[in-house]
Protein backbone atom coordinates (compact mmCIF):
# COMPACT_ATOMS: atom_id res chain seq x y z
CA UNK A 1 0.00 0.00 0.00
CA UNK A 2 1.37 3.65 -0.84
CA UNK A 3 2.52 5.61 2.26
CA UNK A 4 -0.27 8.20 1.24
CA UNK A 5 -3.44 6.14 1.51
CA UNK A 6 -1.78 4.19 4.33
CA UNK A 7 -2.13 7.77 6.27
CA UNK A 8 -5.67 8.32 5.03
CA UNK A 9 -6.60 4.81 6.40
CA UNK A 10 -5.00 5.91 9.30
CA UNK A 11 -7.12 9.14 9.97
CA UNK A 12 -9.75 7.31 8.93
CA UNK A 13 -10.08 4.55 11.24
CA UNK A 14 -8.66 6.78 13.98
CA UNK A 15 -11.56 9.15 13.65
CA UNK A 16 -13.63 5.71 14.51
CA UNK A 17 -11.80 4.42 16.88
CA UNK A 18 -12.23 8.30 18.82
CA UNK A 19 -16.10 7.96 17.94
CA UNK A 20 -16.28 4.54 19.53
CA UNK A 21 -15.11 5.88 22.52
CA UNK A 22 -16.84 9.27 23.16
CA UNK A 23 -20.19 8.22 22.03
CA UNK A 24 -22.39 6.98 25.13
CA UNK A 25 -22.86 3.48 24.92
CA UNK A 26 -25.92 1.22 25.59
CA UNK A 27 -28.26 -1.73 24.26
CA UNK A 28 -29.71 1.24 22.07
CA UNK A 29 -27.05 3.45 21.52
CA UNK A 30 -26.54 1.56 17.72
CA UNK A 31 -29.40 -0.93 17.40
CA UNK A 32 -29.60 -4.28 19.97
CA UNK A 33 -27.74 -6.68 18.17
CA UNK A 34 -28.64 -9.31 20.77
CA UNK A 35 -31.37 -10.84 19.34
CA UNK A 36 -31.81 -14.26 19.28
CA UNK A 37 -29.86 -16.31 17.05
CA UNK A 38 -30.83 -19.80 16.87
CA UNK A 39 -30.89 -21.93 13.34
CA UNK A 40 -33.38 -20.81 11.26
CA UNK A 41 -34.73 -17.78 13.14
CA UNK A 42 -35.80 -14.83 11.70
CA UNK A 43 -34.76 -12.17 14.58
CA UNK A 44 -31.19 -13.32 14.31
CA UNK A 45 -28.45 -10.71 14.55
CA UNK A 46 -26.80 -9.51 10.60
CA UNK A 47 -23.47 -10.73 12.86
CA UNK A 48 -22.91 -12.55 16.14
CA UNK A 49 -20.49 -11.40 18.74
CA UNK A 50 -18.69 -13.64 20.60
CA UNK A 51 -16.56 -13.58 23.89
CA UNK A 52 -15.09 -16.16 25.91
CA UNK A 53 -15.60 -15.69 29.86
CA UNK A 54 -12.58 -17.75 31.24
CA UNK A 55 -13.56 -19.27 34.67
CA UNK A 56 -10.29 -19.04 36.26
CA UNK A 57 -10.55 -15.36 35.97
CA UNK A 58 -11.56 -14.34 39.54
CA UNK A 59 -8.57 -15.53 40.73
CA UNK A 60 -5.73 -13.78 39.83
CA UNK A 61 -6.95 -11.40 36.81
CA UNK A 62 -9.74 -10.38 39.58
CA UNK A 63 -12.42 -10.39 36.53
CA UNK A 64 -15.97 -11.06 37.22
CA UNK A 65 -19.39 -11.59 35.88
CA UNK A 66 -19.86 -8.10 36.90
CA UNK A 67 -17.43 -7.05 34.68
CA UNK A 68 -19.34 -8.08 30.95
CA UNK A 69 -22.03 -5.68 32.72
CA UNK A 70 -20.41 -2.37 34.26
CA UNK A 71 -17.91 -2.16 31.05
CA UNK A 72 -20.65 -2.29 28.82
CA UNK A 73 -19.34 -5.83 26.76
CA UNK A 74 -22.41 -7.00 27.66
CA UNK A 75 -25.05 -5.03 26.21
CA UNK A 76 -23.23 -5.89 22.50
CA UNK A 77 -22.37 -9.23 22.99
CA UNK A 78 -24.70 -11.51 21.40
CA UNK A 79 -22.91 -14.82 23.12
CA UNK A 80 -20.86 -15.62 26.22
CA UNK A 81 -18.80 -18.89 25.94
CA UNK A 82 -18.18 -19.97 29.44
CA UNK A 83 -14.48 -21.90 29.11
CA UNK A 84 -14.44 -24.50 30.00
CA UNK A 85 -16.03 -27.36 31.46
CA UNK A 86 -13.91 -30.67 31.85
CA UNK A 87 -13.82 -33.90 29.75
CA UNK A 88 -12.70 -36.77 31.55
CA UNK A 89 -13.13 -40.54 32.37
CA UNK A 90 -15.41 -41.80 34.94
CA UNK A 91 -15.27 -44.72 37.70
CA UNK A 92 -17.79 -46.70 34.94
CA UNK A 93 -15.00 -46.41 32.50
CA UNK A 94 -16.77 -43.67 30.24
CA UNK A 95 -16.33 -40.56 29.09
CA UNK A 96 -17.95 -37.10 31.43
CA UNK A 97 -18.23 -33.95 31.22
CA UNK A 98 -17.21 -32.15 34.65
CA UNK A 99 -17.12 -28.39 36.26
CA UNK A 100 -13.27 -27.78 35.38
CA UNK A 101 -13.76 -25.72 39.24
CA UNK A 102 -16.65 -26.76 41.49
CA UNK A 103 -15.61 -23.59 43.54
CA UNK A 104 -15.23 -20.97 40.45
CA UNK A 105 -18.68 -22.51 38.56
CA UNK A 106 -20.97 -22.12 41.49
CA UNK A 107 -19.61 -22.81 44.96
CA UNK A 108 -17.92 -19.71 45.22
CA UNK A 109 -20.21 -17.40 47.30
CA UNK A 110 -20.01 -14.19 45.26
CA UNK A 111 -20.06 -11.09 47.26
CA UNK A 112 -22.05 -7.65 46.94
CA UNK A 113 -19.35 -6.09 45.39
CA UNK A 114 -19.02 -8.43 43.04
CA UNK A 115 -22.72 -9.32 42.32
CA UNK A 116 -24.27 -8.37 39.12
CA UNK A 117 -27.29 -6.78 41.21
CA UNK A 118 -25.59 -5.77 44.17
CA UNK A 119 -27.02 -8.82 45.68
CA UNK A 120 -24.40 -11.22 47.62
CA UNK A 121 -24.60 -14.79 47.94
CA UNK A 122 -24.99 -16.85 51.46
CA UNK A 123 -23.04 -20.04 51.85
CA UNK A 124 -24.80 -23.25 50.23
CA UNK A 125 -27.55 -21.48 48.07
CA UNK A 126 -28.35 -23.90 45.47
CA UNK A 127 -26.19 -21.68 43.14
CA UNK A 128 -23.48 -19.70 43.33
CA UNK A 129 -20.40 -18.53 41.77
CA UNK A 130 -19.81 -17.62 38.07
CA UNK A 131 -23.34 -19.59 37.16
CA UNK A 132 -25.10 -17.58 39.79
CA UNK A 133 -23.55 -14.65 37.98
CA UNK A 134 -24.42 -15.86 34.59
CA UNK A 135 -28.03 -16.31 35.62
CA UNK A 136 -28.13 -12.76 37.10
CA UNK A 137 -26.15 -11.21 33.85
CA UNK A 138 -28.86 -12.64 31.65
CA UNK A 139 -31.40 -11.24 33.32
CA UNK A 140 -30.60 -8.67 32.88
CA UNK A 141 -29.47 -9.00 29.57
CA UNK A 142 -32.56 -11.12 28.30
CA UNK A 143 -31.25 -11.88 24.59
CA UNK A 144 -27.79 -12.41 25.45
CA UNK A 145 -26.99 -16.64 24.99
CA UNK A 146 -24.56 -18.51 27.19
CA UNK A 147 -22.66 -21.74 25.97
CA UNK A 148 -20.66 -23.71 27.92
CA UNK A 149 -17.67 -24.70 26.45
CA UNK A 150 -16.64 -27.92 26.70
CA UNK A 151 -12.56 -28.97 26.53
CA UNK A 152 -10.30 -26.32 25.44
CA UNK A 153 -6.37 -26.95 24.89
CA UNK A 154 -5.81 -28.52 28.48
CA UNK A 155 -8.87 -31.06 28.64
CA UNK A 156 -9.53 -32.21 24.74
CA UNK A 157 -6.99 -35.56 25.85
CA UNK A 158 -10.61 -37.69 26.15
CA UNK A 159 -12.43 -36.19 23.35
CA UNK A 160 -11.39 -39.02 20.90
CA UNK A 161 -12.55 -41.83 23.92
CA UNK A 162 -15.84 -40.16 23.92
CA UNK A 163 -16.81 -39.91 20.68
CA UNK A 164 -15.61 -43.77 19.73
CA UNK A 165 -18.70 -45.45 19.58
CA UNK A 166 -22.11 -44.96 19.54
CA UNK A 167 -22.69 -45.70 23.30
CA UNK A 168 -19.38 -43.42 24.16
CA UNK A 169 -21.47 -41.19 22.06
CA UNK A 170 -24.70 -41.01 23.87
CA UNK A 171 -23.55 -41.15 27.41
CA UNK A 172 -20.87 -38.28 27.51
CA UNK A 173 -24.06 -35.72 25.88
CA UNK A 174 -26.09 -37.28 28.13
CA UNK A 175 -24.03 -36.39 31.39
CA UNK A 176 -23.26 -32.68 28.97
CA UNK A 177 -26.97 -32.25 28.86
CA UNK A 178 -28.05 -33.62 32.39
CA UNK A 179 -24.89 -31.23 34.02
CA UNK A 180 -25.11 -28.08 31.99
CA UNK A 181 -28.09 -27.65 30.16
CA UNK A 182 -30.48 -29.52 32.83
CA UNK A 183 -28.64 -28.01 35.37
CA UNK A 184 -28.59 -30.92 37.64
CA UNK A 185 -25.12 -30.15 39.65
CA UNK A 186 -23.16 -32.26 41.73
CA UNK A 187 -23.59 -31.18 45.36
CA UNK A 188 -20.08 -31.94 47.86
CA UNK A 189 -22.52 -32.94 50.65
CA UNK A 190 -25.00 -31.03 52.92
CA UNK A 191 -25.33 -27.36 53.16
CA UNK A 192 -23.05 -26.98 49.98
CA UNK A 193 -24.20 -26.00 47.10
CA UNK A 194 -25.30 -27.52 43.72
CA UNK A 195 -28.54 -30.34 43.59
CA UNK A 196 -30.88 -31.25 40.95
CA UNK A 197 -32.34 -28.58 39.09
CA UNK A 198 -29.67 -25.97 40.77
CA UNK A 199 -27.99 -24.80 37.48
CA UNK A 200 -31.06 -24.85 35.47
CA UNK A 201 -31.48 -22.04 33.04
CA UNK A 202 -28.12 -20.88 33.17
CA UNK A 203 -26.53 -22.38 29.55
CA UNK A 204 -28.23 -21.48 26.32
CA UNK A 205 -26.10 -24.30 24.73
CA UNK A 206 -22.73 -26.39 24.00
CA UNK A 207 -19.56 -25.04 22.75
CA UNK A 208 -17.35 -27.91 21.08
CA UNK A 209 -13.76 -27.05 21.72
CA UNK A 210 -11.98 -30.40 20.71
CA UNK A 211 -8.11 -29.23 20.04
CA UNK A 212 -7.84 -31.76 17.94
CA UNK A 213 -10.04 -34.43 15.92
CA UNK A 214 -7.27 -36.70 14.29
CA UNK A 215 -4.25 -34.63 14.91
CA UNK A 216 -1.64 -33.11 17.65
CA UNK A 217 -2.87 -30.81 20.21
CA UNK A 218 -1.88 -30.88 23.89
CA UNK A 219 0.89 -33.37 24.73
CA UNK A 220 -0.58 -36.74 25.74
CA UNK A 221 -4.01 -36.13 24.01
CA UNK A 222 -5.72 -39.55 22.70
CA UNK A 223 -5.76 -39.37 18.66
CA UNK A 224 -7.37 -41.71 16.49
CA UNK A 225 -7.70 -41.80 12.17
CA UNK A 226 -11.27 -41.90 13.13
CA UNK A 227 -12.11 -38.99 15.33
CA UNK A 228 -12.76 -37.35 11.82
CA UNK A 229 -15.71 -38.84 11.05
CA UNK A 230 -16.13 -39.35 14.89
CA UNK A 231 -16.37 -36.12 15.27
CA UNK A 232 -19.39 -35.37 12.78
CA UNK A 233 -21.23 -38.25 14.96
CA UNK A 234 -20.51 -36.28 18.20
CA UNK A 235 -22.42 -33.21 16.67
CA UNK A 236 -24.80 -35.17 15.30
CA UNK A 237 -25.75 -36.86 19.32
CA UNK A 238 -25.40 -33.75 20.52
CA UNK A 239 -28.07 -32.13 18.46
CA UNK A 240 -30.36 -34.93 18.67
CA UNK A 241 -30.30 -34.35 22.83
CA UNK A 242 -30.40 -31.02 23.14
CA UNK A 243 -32.86 -30.95 19.98
CA UNK A 244 -35.03 -33.72 22.20
CA UNK A 245 -34.66 -31.73 25.33
CA UNK A 246 -35.47 -28.54 23.91
CA UNK A 247 -38.76 -29.70 22.63
CA UNK A 248 -39.56 -30.81 26.26
CA UNK A 249 -38.45 -27.10 27.14
CA UNK A 250 -39.84 -25.54 23.87
CA UNK A 251 -36.23 -24.06 23.57
CA UNK A 252 -33.75 -24.73 21.56
CA UNK A 253 -30.32 -25.02 22.64
CA UNK A 254 -27.38 -24.05 20.40
CA UNK A 255 -24.89 -26.26 19.42
CA UNK A 256 -21.48 -24.70 18.16
CA UNK A 257 -17.83 -26.01 18.04
CA UNK A 258 -14.15 -24.06 18.10
CA UNK A 259 -12.12 -25.03 14.59
CA UNK A 260 -8.45 -24.86 13.35
CA UNK A 261 -7.18 -22.61 10.86
CA UNK A 262 -4.12 -24.62 9.64
CA UNK A 263 -5.48 -26.61 6.35
CA UNK A 264 -4.11 -29.63 7.16
CA UNK A 265 -5.68 -30.07 10.74
CA UNK A 266 -9.37 -29.17 8.24
CA UNK A 267 -7.89 -31.67 6.20
CA UNK A 268 -7.32 -34.37 8.32
CA UNK A 269 -9.84 -34.01 11.21
CA UNK A 270 -13.21 -32.42 9.78
CA UNK A 271 -15.77 -33.33 7.08
CA UNK A 272 -16.09 -30.00 6.71
CA UNK A 273 -19.51 -29.36 4.67
CA UNK A 274 -21.34 -32.45 7.21
CA UNK A 275 -20.71 -30.78 10.03
CA UNK A 276 -22.17 -27.71 9.84
CA UNK A 277 -25.65 -29.64 9.17
CA UNK A 278 -25.54 -29.97 13.37
CA UNK A 279 -23.92 -26.29 14.30
CA UNK A 280 -25.59 -23.33 14.43
CA UNK A 281 -22.21 -21.72 13.50
CA UNK A 282 -18.88 -22.50 14.07
CA UNK A 283 -15.70 -19.86 15.59
CA UNK A 284 -12.57 -19.99 13.81
CA UNK A 285 -8.85 -19.63 15.42
CA UNK A 286 -7.78 -16.64 14.03
CA UNK A 287 -4.45 -15.93 16.33
CA UNK A 288 -1.54 -17.80 17.81
CA UNK A 289 -0.35 -18.11 14.08
CA UNK A 290 3.01 -17.35 15.57
CA UNK A 291 4.89 -16.95 18.51
CA UNK A 292 7.48 -17.30 20.87
CA UNK A 293 8.03 -21.07 20.00
CA UNK A 294 9.67 -19.52 17.03
CA UNK A 295 13.22 -18.05 17.00
CA UNK A 296 12.13 -14.50 14.33
CA UNK A 297 9.59 -12.28 15.06
CA UNK A 298 6.06 -12.67 13.49
CA UNK A 299 2.37 -11.61 13.69
CA UNK A 300 -0.29 -13.52 15.24
CA UNK A 301 -3.32 -12.23 13.74
CA UNK A 302 -2.96 -10.87 10.19
CA UNK A 303 -5.67 -10.58 8.00
CA UNK A 304 -3.91 -11.87 4.98
CA UNK A 305 -0.23 -13.15 4.81
CA UNK A 306 2.57 -9.84 5.07
CA UNK A 307 4.56 -9.21 2.36
CA UNK A 308 7.74 -10.68 2.73
CA UNK A 309 6.66 -13.32 5.24
CA UNK A 310 9.59 -15.53 6.18
CA UNK A 311 7.00 -18.83 6.02
CA UNK A 312 5.81 -20.34 3.18
CA UNK A 313 3.13 -21.36 3.22
CA UNK A 314 1.85 -19.11 6.19
CA UNK A 315 -0.87 -18.76 8.14
CA UNK A 316 -3.85 -15.63 7.68
CA UNK A 317 -7.70 -15.10 8.59
CA UNK A 318 -8.14 -14.69 4.85
CA UNK A 319 -6.28 -18.87 4.65
CA UNK A 320 -8.32 -19.97 7.24
CA UNK A 321 -11.89 -18.53 5.73
CA UNK A 322 -10.78 -19.66 2.17
CA UNK A 323 -9.66 -23.28 3.68
CA UNK A 324 -13.41 -23.35 5.47
CA UNK A 325 -15.17 -22.34 2.37
CA UNK A 326 -13.43 -24.85 0.26
CA UNK A 327 -14.30 -27.67 2.63
CA UNK A 328 -18.01 -26.42 2.17
CA UNK A 329 -18.88 -23.97 5.41
CA UNK A 330 -21.71 -22.10 5.16
CA UNK A 331 -20.03 -18.09 4.98
CA UNK A 332 -22.86 -16.69 7.21
CA UNK A 333 -21.93 -19.70 9.74
CA UNK A 334 -18.17 -18.67 10.04
CA UNK A 335 -16.96 -16.51 13.37
CA UNK A 336 -13.43 -14.89 12.81
CA UNK A 337 -11.86 -15.42 16.25
CA UNK A 338 -9.88 -12.62 17.37
CA UNK A 339 -6.81 -12.08 20.30
CA UNK A 340 -7.63 -9.96 23.00
CA UNK A 341 -3.59 -10.23 23.70
CA UNK A 342 -0.14 -9.75 21.97
CA UNK A 343 2.53 -12.31 21.37
CA UNK A 344 6.27 -11.25 22.47
CA UNK A 345 9.59 -11.88 21.83
CA UNK A 346 12.32 -10.00 23.59
CA UNK A 347 16.36 -9.66 22.68
CA UNK A 348 15.23 -8.63 19.35
CA UNK A 349 18.51 -7.83 16.95
CA UNK A 350 18.48 -6.72 13.04
CA UNK A 351 17.16 -3.08 13.59
CA UNK A 352 14.51 -1.43 11.44
CA UNK A 353 11.04 -2.23 13.04
CA UNK A 354 11.22 -5.56 14.74
CA UNK A 355 8.83 -7.44 12.19
CA UNK A 356 10.59 -10.67 10.94
CA UNK A 357 13.55 -9.87 13.08
CA UNK A 358 15.47 -12.94 14.91
CA UNK A 359 15.08 -13.31 18.72
CA UNK A 360 17.75 -14.22 20.75
CA UNK A 361 16.12 -13.48 24.21
CA UNK A 362 13.37 -15.86 23.76
CA UNK A 363 9.37 -14.59 25.15
CA UNK A 364 9.04 -11.77 26.63
CA UNK A 365 8.21 -10.97 30.08
CA UNK A 366 4.14 -10.83 30.21
CA UNK A 367 2.06 -10.50 33.55
CA UNK A 368 0.49 -14.21 33.23
CA UNK A 369 3.03 -15.95 31.38
CA UNK A 370 6.09 -15.56 28.70
CA UNK A 371 5.20 -14.17 25.69
CA UNK A 372 1.87 -13.13 26.52
CA UNK A 373 0.23 -10.54 27.31
CA UNK A 374 -3.41 -8.62 27.54
CA UNK A 375 -4.14 -5.76 25.39
CA UNK A 376 -5.29 -3.79 28.27
CA UNK A 377 -1.38 -3.63 29.41
CA UNK A 378 -0.21 -3.59 26.03
CA UNK A 379 -2.38 -0.33 24.91
CA UNK A 380 -0.33 1.29 28.15
CA UNK A 381 2.85 0.90 26.02
CA UNK A 382 2.30 3.11 23.29
CA UNK A 383 4.47 5.80 23.30
CA UNK A 384 6.33 4.86 26.71
CA UNK A 385 9.49 2.85 27.08
CA UNK A 386 10.70 3.55 23.44
CA UNK A 387 7.92 1.22 21.91
CA UNK A 388 6.62 2.59 19.06
CA UNK A 389 3.60 1.21 16.88
CA UNK A 390 3.94 0.44 13.74
CA UNK A 391 1.32 -1.26 10.94
CA UNK A 392 0.77 -3.17 7.77
CA UNK A 393 -2.51 -1.84 6.60
CA UNK A 394 -2.86 -4.07 3.31
CA UNK A 395 -2.13 -7.05 5.87
CA UNK A 396 -4.05 -6.27 8.58
CA UNK A 397 -1.63 -6.28 11.73
CA UNK A 398 0.06 -4.19 14.12
CA UNK A 399 3.40 -4.10 16.57
CA UNK A 400 5.00 -2.64 18.93
CA UNK A 401 8.81 -2.31 18.92
CA UNK A 402 11.25 -0.52 21.12
CA UNK A 403 14.42 -1.65 19.48
CA UNK A 404 14.86 -5.26 21.32
CA UNK A 405 11.27 -5.85 22.59
CA UNK A 406 8.60 -6.73 19.89
CA UNK A 407 4.73 -7.31 20.72
CA UNK A 408 2.45 -8.51 17.94
CA UNK A 409 -1.45 -7.53 19.01
CA UNK A 410 -4.75 -6.16 17.96
CA UNK A 411 -5.67 -2.86 19.09
CA UNK A 412 -9.04 -0.60 17.95
CA UNK A 413 -7.32 0.26 14.17
CA UNK A 414 -6.99 -3.57 13.75
CA UNK A 415 -10.53 -4.52 14.70
CA UNK A 416 -12.24 -2.03 12.37
CA UNK A 417 -10.24 -3.66 10.14
CA UNK A 418 -11.20 -7.09 10.87
CA UNK A 419 -14.86 -6.16 11.42
CA UNK A 420 -14.97 -4.61 7.62
CA UNK A 421 -13.31 -7.81 6.07
CA UNK A 422 -16.17 -9.53 8.23
CA UNK A 423 -18.86 -7.57 6.48
CA UNK A 424 -17.05 -7.25 3.24
CA UNK A 425 -16.58 -11.55 3.33
CA UNK A 426 -20.71 -11.78 4.14
CA UNK A 427 -19.34 -14.04 7.31
CA UNK A 428 -21.23 -14.71 10.71
CA UNK A 429 -19.33 -12.42 12.96
CA UNK A 430 -16.59 -12.05 15.28
CA UNK A 431 -15.52 -14.00 18.19
CA UNK A 432 -12.81 -13.15 21.11
CA UNK A 433 -10.41 -14.77 23.21
CA UNK A 434 -10.71 -14.09 26.16
CA UNK A 435 -12.63 -10.97 27.63
CA UNK A 436 -10.72 -10.37 30.68
CA UNK A 437 -7.84 -9.04 28.29
CA UNK A 438 -9.84 -5.77 27.26
CA UNK A 439 -9.77 -2.49 29.26
CA UNK A 440 -12.02 -1.85 32.14
CA UNK A 441 -14.16 0.46 29.31
CA UNK A 442 -14.32 -2.99 26.50
CA UNK A 443 -12.86 -0.95 24.41
CA UNK A 444 -11.92 -3.43 21.86
CA UNK A 445 -15.56 -5.19 22.35
CA UNK A 446 -16.90 -1.80 21.30
CA UNK A 447 -14.91 -1.43 18.84
CA UNK A 448 -15.90 -4.59 17.07
CA UNK A 449 -19.68 -4.06 17.89
CA UNK A 450 -19.60 -0.30 16.28
CA UNK A 451 -17.33 -1.86 13.13
CA UNK A 452 -20.02 -4.79 12.96
CA UNK A 453 -23.52 -3.16 13.44
CA UNK A 454 -22.69 0.67 12.55
CA UNK A 455 -20.45 0.77 9.90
Amino acid sequence: MRRGNARRWAVLLAGLVALVVAVPFGAAAYGDQSADSHRGSSDAPRFRQVGYFIQWGIYGREFFVKNLDTSGAASRLTHVNYAFGNVAPNAAGTVQCLSGDVWADYQRPVGEAESVDGVGDLWGEPLNGNFGQLLKLKAKHPKLKVLMSLGGWTWSKYFSDAALTAASRKAFVESCVDQFIKGNLPSLGQGESGGPGSGAGVFDGIDLDWEWPASDGNTGNIIRAEDKKNFTLLLAEFRKQLDDYGRQTSKQYELTAFLPAAPAKIDVGFEGEKIFKYLDFATVQGYDFHGTWEQVTNHQSAIRVPAGAPVTPDFSIDVAVKAWLTAGAPRDELVVGIPYSGQGWAGVTGGGNGLFKPSTGGAAPGTWGPGNEDYKKLATLTGAGGYTVYRDFAAGHAWLFNGSTFWTFDDPLVLLQKALYIRQQRLGGAMVWELSGDDTNATLTKTIHFGLSIL
